[in-house]
């Protein structure tokens, strides 16, 4: 039986540990958002996160992030493809910022929308900071 490709997309912050790929393979990329401009500095962000609309067009404003993306798309892609091609079943991408809560959510966002746009994989996405901060408000 194939199994289709999973590709696990993480945002964290660096303040706590480095995600952990649970499944048999191990490893994956690890990536540092902390070089692109923080919307989390200015008072209108500080609540919010990179799923919400201010936040984005803040970043869509940002040649700094798109060309971060840009790069970061080149080497998921053709790790996704060799993957596939080699049948195997698990890739892990993860996103760290200082707080976990805008450049690395956004950027997990849009490395989903890619992928689900150019290949037949299936994705897993969590926000691990979020997770974690929803969990300690309740």
């Amino acid at each position: 039986m194939n199994k289709k490709l999973t590709v696990t997309i993480n945002s964290f912050s660096y303040k706590r540990a480095l995600p952990v790929d649970n499944t048999e393979n191990g490893g994956g990329f690890i990536f540092d958002c902390r070089a692109i401009h923080n919307p989390g500095k200015y008072d209108d962000f500080k609540n919010l996160t990179g799923k919400d609309k201010e936040v984005i067009q803040f970043f869509e404003n940002e040649p700094e992030m798109h060309e971060f993306l840009n790069h970061i798309f080149a080497l998921v892609d053709q790790s996704v493809k060799k993957y596939i091609e080699r049948k195997f079943t698990n890739l892990m991408v993860s996103f760290g910022c200082t707080g976990g809560q805008h450049r690395s959510v956004y950027s997990a966002e849009n490395l989903s929308k890619h992928l689900k746009e150019k290949f037949d994989v299936n994705i897993s996405i969590q926000h691990i900071e979020q997770e974690i901060l929803k969990t300690e408000r309740s």
